[in-house]
């Protein structure tokens, strides 16, 4: 039987159907279905351990699911060349560490060899090295092309990270808590530049995983809460989150907020808080004594 790991040209980008991942006997994931289709901007949100970045490598073909079915960009897990396929996929980590002082320009090229230093005696073509400028410069990047990676900010390296999963022309772009580490200027500038990139490429769908909603940028269509590896809601982002939605997937009381720019913002309830040896109730006061008169 031919193996074909070309993606499909028509239907979802992404589908997990009925979606079980077991290890060691744990469930990470249970029952999760998720359909994501062509210009869709998914948001993964839950608590540490949720199960976001599990479901994450699922859907980057990273790894198998232990029941289910998990198809990505047309093709079935299980029954293709995950190596072929990943190469279609664009996949932002901001862990990843160049090998060597690579300048941002060489960055954002090996993300056509998908390697960690450029491949030795390789050459990009002439429209290959167009197309790397071009990303850079949409993602603000110009003025440093030159600049070796360790001179780089956190910010930066972030905006790099985006061009270089880019590279391939990808029909799906995953992104892995994209602002970890970012301070809140790089965090903006790189929000911002995934607003701009989602206008420029229409048909480009987007998963990002995160546990902040103020890391949402204003164009995400639509968001899962997972919470313990279950899906606690999915669809579109007016329907999932909502503060009552949120409050349980986080198991906190929170209030939610959308700003007129479109961005969340969520704000804890007050609760009341009791400190470890505290009394349940203050003691009455002592008595005062009383007397004759002298």
């Amino acid at each position: 039987m031919t193996v074909v790991s070309r993606p499909a040209d028509t239907g979802p980008v992404l589908r997990a159907d009925g979606v079980d991942l077991v290890r060691d006997g744990r469930h990470l994931l249970r029952e999760v279905s998720l359909t994501v289709r062509p210009g869709e901007h998914w948001a993964l949100l839950g608590a540490n351990g949720a199960g976001k970045s599990t479901l994450l490598g699922l859907l980057g073909a990273v790894t198998h699911p232990s029941r289910g079915t998990v198809e990505v960009l047309g093709r079935t897990m299980g029954r293709v060349d995950v190596r072929e396929l990943r190469s279609y996929l664009g996949h932002v980590n901001p862990r990843h560490a160049p090998d060597g002082p690579l300048r941002v320009r060489d960055v954002v090229l090996t993300g056509l060899t998908n390697t960690a230093a450029l491949v030795p005696r390789w050459t990009p073509t002439p429209l290959e090295a167009q197309r790397a400028d071009g990303l850079i410069a949409m993602l603000g990047m110009s003025h440093r092309a030159e600049a070796t990676w360790p001179t780089l900010s956190q910010g930066e390296r972030g905006r790099a990270l985006i061009a270089r999963a880019l590279m391939p022309q990808p029909r799906l772009l995953l992104l892995d808590e994209p602002a970890t580490g970012l301070d809140l200027a790089a965090r903006e500038q790189l929000l911002a530049s995934i607003d701009a990139l989602r206008a420029r490429r229409p048909s480009l769908a987007t998963v990002l995983v995160t546990h902040h909603l103020e890391e949402l940028p204003a164009t995400t269509t639509h968001a899962m809460l997972l919470r313990g590896g279950l899906c606690l809601a999915g669809g579109p982002v007016a329907e999932v989150l909502t503060s009552d939605l949120v409050s349980a997937c986080f198991d906190h009381p929170v209030r939610l907020v959308r700003s007129d720019d479109g961005r969340w913002a969520a704000r804890a309830e007050p609760v009341p808080v009791t400190m470890p040896g505290d009394p349940a109730d203050p003691p009455p006061p002592p008595p005062v004594a009383t007397g004759p008169a002298a």
